[in-house]
């Protein structure tokens, strides 16, 4: 094949032809040819000369180029790109390192293996403009509902044709009793968009809480124009699911509204999601009024809530306790998910049976510590008090009060929780240096002799191995597996180490220890203040 005048403007009808097919720009094609056509230049004048091909746009005339670029006498490496600024003075008038020679080159004799390989390469590179063009239109889309036709399956795996390209419903991301045949139409939403090298992945759900969410803003005017709000979703899908709404205009009520009349906005959500019963739920910025709320239909006696441990206990009638936990567990983990906290429930007669229990433990505790009766240990834990340091450190004054007390037995009480609590930490102190606890671990700030034996038994015995630990491993926290959150015991937990004091602990260990440098953290907590400043003005 021959680039000659009869065939200059059939490289642009091609050109345009497939840029109408693919629905890519023309000009990607025709540089695809044009770099098409400068390998098939390099084969013919060899691969070491910089040969470049330039196509008119308008008369597709193919301009052959040999360029070669002027390099200091010691950079002088490919004599057939490159040449010194001495060799550069027969072609330049006034040469400097840098500049190129651009000189024009007969047109090359394409033959069968050269027009072969120009055609890969043009393929590639329109199969490369076709992946990119798939990936800008759905990049931006993640997040929204789309409208697709199933055109096959494979393991389980449902590939849905959505017009620019196919996208993926996994298994896994399938509403458990949904079967689908080709050319069905199925409604998903677009969880992830990923640009791989076999082409962009479209990666779809219909089991994600976000799915139900952009249904209520499809059926519900008033969420999509801002007016209401979903706080929070939760589902199992095609079974059930809880959704939490609240309404920035006091005359509209958010259940209500995506109930719609003779519910017919959630009749229609339900119907997409193949029967899944929904509970709309208000929102409210109070955890125990919200859950309380997310427990619905049971009713709730009491809520006692946790902050520190993302915990808290709800108390219910022995006849609302089926209906609190739901079938298999239901209605108790759709709440908890909603309202991202623990939840424990119990009947009233459980809650008063533990309340009773903890009155005699404390009672116990006060009774063998202090050599105190029964009588007046009860009265301790009636007032309050829970544990000898409340009793050994607390105001005089807070003693007084209780009936019978004068300041003499107040100071008495002092005296013996603080020798019991004294002995306590030498005979912990004596364990842990038992267990090969170091000085450097044992004089650390922030740590009692309690927490030192802790650590010892737990392998920590040195401020290294402290500075080592993670937060959570000291503190303890939630993981999420498989939907349900699972409790990591920490060290120190039992010594009421919150998450955030774990992390100061560890933070100045390593500090300490010259690991990390406090003037750069400090810099970046003001650079972090900065930023957030900036996006709150934004």
């Amino acid at each position: 094949m021959a680039i000659t005048s009869a065939n200059q403007l059939e490289l642009l009808q091609t050109a345009e032809a497939v840029a109408r097919e693919k629905m890519i720009d023309p000009g990607l094609v025709i540089e695809a040819m044009e770099e098409s056509l400068a390998r098939a230049a390099k084969s013919r004048y060899g691969a070491e000369m910089d040969i470049r091909v330039s196509i008119d746009r308008k008369t597709g005339r193919a301009t052959f180029t040999r360029v070669r670029t002027v390099v200091a006498d010691e950079e002088l490496e490919n004599y057939q790109a490159e040449m010194t600024v001495e060799q550069a003075r027969q072609y330049m008038a006034d040469p400097e390192v840098g500049q190129t020679y651009v000189e024009e080159v007969p047109p090359v004799e394409m033959g069968r293996i050269a027009a072969q390989s120009a055609k890969q390469v043009i393929l590639q590179k329109v199969r490369e403009a076709e992946r990119d063009r798939q990936y800008e239109e759905f990049k931006d889309r993640a997040g929204t509902i789309i409208n697709g036709l199933v055109k096959r399956e494979e393991y389980g795996n449902v590939i849905v044709d959505v017009g620019a390209g196919e996208a993926i419903l996994r298994r896994n991301e399938k509403i458990g009793r949904e079967s689908y045949r080709p050319n069905d139409r199925v409604r998903c939403y677009i969880k992830d968009v990923r640009r791989e090298p076999r082409g962009p992945q479209i990666f779809l759900s219909r089991t994600a809480p976000e799915f139900m969410a952009e249904l209520f803003k499809m059926e519900v005017p008033e969420i999509y124009d801002g007016i209401i709000e979903i706080k929070a979703v939760a589902r199992d899908p095609g079974s059930r699911a809880k959704i939490a709404v609240i309404s920035y205009d006091g005359s509209i009520d958010p259940v209500g509204a995506c109930v719609g009349m003779r519910g017919s906005r959630v009749q229609a959500v339900v119907n997409e999601l193949q029967g899944e019963k929904i509970d709309i739920i208000p929102w409210n910025e109070d955890q125990p009024t919200f859950l309380v709320n997310a427990l619905q239909p049971a009713e709730v006696s009491k809520v006692v809530l946790d902050e520190e441990a993302g915990k808290i206990e709800v108390v219910v009638p022995e006849e609302q306790l089926s209906l609190a936990i739901g079938r298999r567990g239901q209605n108790v983990r759709l709440a908890s998910q909603l309202t991202n906290l623990d939840i424990d429930i119990m009947t009233e007669e459980e809650e008063s049976a533990r309340r009773q229990k903890e009155f005699e433990a404390r009672t116990k505790l006060f009774m063998e510590t202090l050599d105190l009766d029964e009588f007046f240990a009860q009265l301790l834990v009636s007032e309050g008090f829970t544990n000898l340091e409340e009793v050994a450190y607390v105001e005089l004054d807070e003693l007084l009060v209780i009936d019978g007390v004068d300041e003499g037995t107040a100071e008495e009480l002092q005296a013996r929780a603080r020798d019991f609590l004294e002995a306590q930490a030498k005979a912990a102190l004596d364990a842990a240096r038992a267990l090969g606890a170091e000085d450097s671990l044992i004089q650390f700030e922030g740590l009692t002799p309690q927490m030192v034996e802790a650590l010892a038994k737990d392998d920590v015995k040195s401020l290294e191995d402290f500075a080592t630990c993670a937060d959570w491993e000291l503190a303890g926290g939630w993981t999420t597996d498989g939907g349900e959150r699972v409790k990591d015991d920490g060290i120190l937990e039992p010594f009421g180490v919150s998450l955030e004091e774990a992390q100061d602990l560890v933070m100045t260990a390593r500090i300490m220890l010259g690991w990390v440098d406090p003037e750069e953290l400090e810099a970046e907590a003001a650079e972090g203040e900065d930023d957030g400043e900036e996006e709150g003005e934004a």
